[in-house]
Formats: structure tokens, C-alpha cells, sequence
């Protein structure tokens, strides 16, 4: 039966006894056990395992070799819910430490199964969040990667820091301005909307953007902002002919 199948009740004990086995798993070097919650078809179970070991991971200091070692063991694995459930663990690891689980997001940019990648992409939005420092330092690194679709899922994957503070993430999205390839430049437009449209983000957004040199992308960046208060009118502060207004201020000049 599938989680959302089950009543409430039923999903309380079901998470909580994945909660126990996974830390007898992990507590007993028995890294192949974890198998059988990091392997499940159903999204909602692998969730509540990664949720389960990253916790243990902060709870259980004594373990944290434990967990480390059983999700080292696990990412080679031939299934992609297998590697996609390490990756998703390894972000709820680094929102607190990153440089101990950063070896699997290096890995997991290149898996070849788009789940895993996702979930690197989810991960680094998850922890530029709560731990930019070190998670935007290394993606940098892979802002002029060769491979587009690295550069892309980069910029994506740190547009959740920008919500809030847009003035951590905009220096990177700038470096991808003049990049070559379609993909990655409309990715870029959509950061920029996604990250104008909160509480206090529009007046930083838009000074910055006057700095920057490709007007093709400024002109969309600008259309997509505006749009974006419309779309999301529900969760924008600003009203869209406000946002309209305010991108003349500072553009028609």
C-alpha cells in the first residue's frame, strides 16, 4: 500500500519504524539493509528514509562515520531510487555540514538517471538555503563546466538562496549572462524572475541587472519579471503594473 494510502495514524507508525530499523541498519554496519526503505518505489517512503538517516546523521554524533560509510556503500548501486535516496540524504547532511558529504554531489551532477540529478539540484537548493557559504563556493566551480546541462542544473539549483537573499546568488547567475547555449540562458531568465518577485528582492535584482552587458538577456530577465508578478500574483508583493513601474524606473532612463 502505497504512504498516502494509509491513514495518518498508520503513516506516524509506518515513518516511525522506518525511523528504528534504518538506525539498527546503520548502527550495525549493515549498510545493505537501508535497501529495503532506500529502494522503495514509493517517493514518500524514500523521503521519509533520507529524512530518517539525515537526523540521525545530526542527532547521533557517534554514527555519523556510520552513516557516512553506509551512504558511500550505497551510491553505486544500480538503482537510481537507490542513489537518488543518497543524494537527497546527503543534502539533509550538508544544510548543516557540506564539506563532508560534498563528494556525492560531484558524484551525483554527473549520474546518468535524471532522478539523481534532480535531487542534486533539490539538495543545492535545499542547503544554499540554510549553508550557502560553502554549497555556493562549490557551485561556482561548475559554472563554465563544458557539459550545458551541468551549468544549467547549477543555476537551478541555487535559486532557492536568491528568494531570500538574492544579492548572494546574483554574482553567479551573472557569469552565465554571455553562455552559448539556449538551455542555460532561458534557466537564467527563469532564476531571475523566480527570485524578483519576494519581499524586498525586485530593487536588488534590477540594480544589478543594469550592470550587466547582454541586453538580449536583461530584455528577457525584465519580460519575465514582470510576467512572473502575474503568475504569482497570489505570492508576489507587488502588484504587477507596481513591478511594471518599478522596471521602468529603472530601465527607462
Amino acid at each position: 500500500m502505497a504512504f498516502y494510502d494509509l491513514s495518518k495514524a498508520d503513516r506516524v507508525l509506518l515513518v516511525t519504524k522506518i525511523n528504528g530499523y534504518l538506525e539498527k541498519a546503520v548502527a550495525g554496519g549493515r549498510y545493505e539493509n537501508s535497501l529495503l526503505y532506500f529502494n522503495d518505489p514509493d517517493t514518500y517512503i524514500r523521503k521519509a528514509a533520507y529524512l530518517a538517516v539525515g537526523r540521525l546523521y545530526i542527532a547521533r554524533p557517534e554514527l555519523q562515520a556510520s552513516v557516512l560509510n553506509t551512504l558511500e556503500q550505497l551510491l553505486p548501486h544500480k538503482s537510481f531510487y537507490v542513489r537518488q535516496t543518497v543524494v537527497n540524504t546527503a543534502g539533509e547532511i550538508g544544510k548543516k555540514d557540506f564539506k563532508v558529504v560534498q563528494s556525492f554531489f560531484d558524484k551525483g551532477l554527473f549520474d546518468a538517471h535524471h532522478a539523481v540529478r534532480n535531487a542534486v539540484i533539490g539538495s543545492l537548493k535545499k542547503m544554499g538555503e540554510a549553508n550557502p557559504v560553502p554549497v555556493l563556493q562549490w557551485a561556482r566551480q561548475y559554472l563554465h563546466h563544458e557539459d550545458k546541462e551541468i551549468r544549467r542544473e547549477i543555476c537551478h539549483g541555487i535559486e532557492l538562496r536568491g528568494r531570500k537573499h538574492p544579492q548572494d546568488i546574483l554574482p553567479l547567475l551573472k557569469e552565465l549572462e554571455f553562455d552559448k547555449t539556449t538551455r542555460v540562458r532561458n534557466t537564467l531568465v527563469h532564476v531571475l524572475g523566480q527570485i524578483a518577485y519576494k519581499n524586498g528582492c525586485l530593487s536588488i535584482v534590477l540594480a544589478d541587472l543594469k550592470t550587466w552587458k547582454n541586453t538580449e538577456v536583461v530584455a528577457g530577465a525584465l519580460e519575465e519579471i514582470i510576467d512572473v508578478h502575474d503568475r504569482y500574483k497570489d505570492f508576489a508583493v507587488l502588484t504587477q503594473d507596481e513591478a511594471r513601474r518599478m522596471v521602468a524606473a529603472y530601465f527607462d532612463q
